[in-house]
C-alpha cells in the first residue's frame, strides 16, 4: 500500500503521526480508487493548500503583483520558494499567474521546476515551488564568466531536455533567459517562470515596469511576428549557449532597433535569399538597416569546437522553421561525450543519475560568492515573475 502514490504526493512527504489510522477510518478501503473529492479532502487534512504549512524565511524579491519568499515546508522540512500573488490589485489576478499554475500542474520533468502546492485565499494566490540555490546568470557570475566547456555541454543538454518535454506537449516557454534557468547544488538545471508561456503577445514590461530583456528574443518576434511555434524558444537557447561558452551575452541590445543591428552585424542583414518575405516586412523596411555582411561565428566563440559552432548556427536561423528543434538538437554530435544512456532517461530522472555524467570544477569559480551574493538576491526576483 503506497499512500504517497495513491494521493499523488511528493516522495519526500512525511505524513503526520496518526494520520494513516485516521485516513483508513474515514476513507474507502485502499484497494478501491479514490474519488477526486475525497483525495482533495485527504490532502487538505495533511496540510496541503494551507498557508500555515509553510514558514516564511527571507524575502527574495518583489514586484507590483507578487512577492517571492524563501520558505520551509513543515511537511517535508525542505526549502521552498513561495510566490505570493496579491489578488486585491485593481486589475485582478494577473493572468500570467493563472497560466503558470495551469501549465505547471501538468508538467512533470526533472528539468522543469516543480510546483508543489497552490494556496488560494481571498487576498492572495501562493504558488509553492521547489527551492533552487541560484539561477544560471548567478552561476556564470560566480565562475568569473569562465565555465568549464564540459559543464556548458551538460547544462545545454538539460535545457534541451526540459524544452523538448514542453514542446512535445505544445507548451512554449517564450521567456528563456539565464535568470529563468534555476540550478541546484547538484548541478541540476530546471526551466522556471512559465508566466509568459503560451501567451499571444510578448510584453515589453514586467509587472514592476522593469523592461523585459530583448537579448534572447528572436528577430522574427522583434519584427512584429505573432506566429509563434516551438521554434520561438530555440533562438534563445542559441544565445544562452553562446553566453555560457564565451562568458558574455551574444546580442546585448538596449532597444529593438539596437538588438536587430547587433544580430544583423553578426549574421548579415537578411535578404530574400536568407529570409524569404523579409523585404515586404513593414517594420524591417522602416528601420532601413545598412547591408551588413555575415561574419564567421567561430571568430566570436573560440572555445566552441566544430560541432558546437554547427549546433549554435542551427539555433540562430532567421527563418523560424529552419531552427533546429530541441529534440533534434539533443541528438547532435556535440553531445556525444555524454554517452548514449543520456537519451533514454525517464522524464523524472536527473542526468546525474548516470555515473558517466558529472560536473567538473569551473576554472574561474569563486567559492566566496556562493550561495548568496548581494546582487544575487535581486536576481532571484526575476526567477519567479
Amino acid at each position: 500500500m503506497d499512500v504517497n502514490k495513491r494521493l499523488s504526493l511528493p516522495a519526500d512527504i512525511r505524513l503526520p503521526d496518526g494520520y494513516l489510522e485516521k485516513l483508513q477510518m474515514n476513507s474507502p478501503p485502499f484497494d478501491q480508487p479514490m474519488s477526486r473529492r475525497s483525495r482533495r479532502a485527504s490532502l487538505s487534512e495533511i496540510g496541503f493548500g494551507k498557508l500555515e504549512t509553510y514558514v516564511k524565511l527571507d524575502k527574495l524579491g518583489e514586484g507590483t503583483y507578487a512577492t517571492v519568499f524563501k520558505g520551509r515546508s513543515k511537511l517535508t522540512d525542505n526549502l521552498v520558494a513561495l510566490k505570493e500573488i496579491r489578488l486585491e490589485h485593481e486589475e485582478g489576478a494577473p493572468c500570467t499567474a493563472i497560466r503558470e499554475v495551469s501549465l505547471l500542474k501538468d508538467l512533470k520533468h526533472a528539468n522543469i521546476v516543480t510546483l508543489h502546492d497552490i494556496i488560494h485565499t481571498e487576498k492572495s494566490l501562493t504558488l509553492v515551488f521547489e527551492y533552487l540555490d541560484k539561477d544560471l546568470k548567478q552561476y556564470m557570475d560566480d565562475c568569473g564568466s569562465i565555465m568549464s566547456m564540459h559543464n556548458v555541454t551538460i547544462f545545454l543538454f538539460q535545457i534541451l531536455r526540459g524544452l523538448a518535454y514542453c514542446h512535445k506537449r505544445k507548451v512554449l516557454h517564450r521567456d528563456l533567459k539565464p535568470q529563468n534557468l534555476l540550478i541546484n547544488d547538484k548541478g541540476e538545471l530546471k526551466l522556471a517562470d512559465f508566466g509568459l508561456a503560451r501567451a499571444k503577445s510578448v510584453p515589453t514590461k514586467t509587472y514592476s515596469n522593469e523592461v523585459v530583456t530583448l537579448w534572447y528574443r528572436p528577430p522574427d518576434v522583434l519584427l512584429g511576428s505573432s506566429e509563434y511555434s516551438t521554434q520561438i524558444d530555440m533562438w534563445g537557447v542559441g544565445c544562452i549557449f553562446y553566453e555560457m561558452a564565451s562568458g558574455r551575452p551574444l546580442f546585448p541590445g538596449s532597444t529593438v532597433e539596437d538588438e536587430l543591428h547587433l544580430i544583423f552585424r553578426l549574421l548579415g542583414t537578411p535578404t530574400e535569399d536568407t529570409w524569404p518575405g523579409i523585404s515586404s516586412n513593414d517594420e524591417f523596411k522602416a528601420y532601413n538597416f545598412p547591408k551588413y555582411k555575415p561574419q564567421l561565428v567561430i571568430n566570436h566563440a573560440p572555445r566552441l569546437d566544430i560541432e558546437g559552432i554547427e549546433l549554435l548556427t542551427n539555433f540562430l536561423q532567421y527563418q523560424a522553421k529552419k531552427r533546429i528543434s530541441a529534440e533534434d538538437a539533443m541528438k547532435h554530435l556535440y553531445f556525444k561525450s555524454l554517452g548514449t544512456r543520456a537519451h533514454t532517461l525517464p522524464d523524472g530522472a536527473s542526468v546525474f543519475s548516470l555515473s558517466e555524467i558529472q560536473l567538473q570544477k569551473d576554472p574561474g569559480y569563486k567559492t566566496s560568492s556562493y550561495p548568496e551574493t548581494a546582487h544575487g538576491k535581486n536576481r532571484r526576483q526575476s526567477m519567479l515573475f
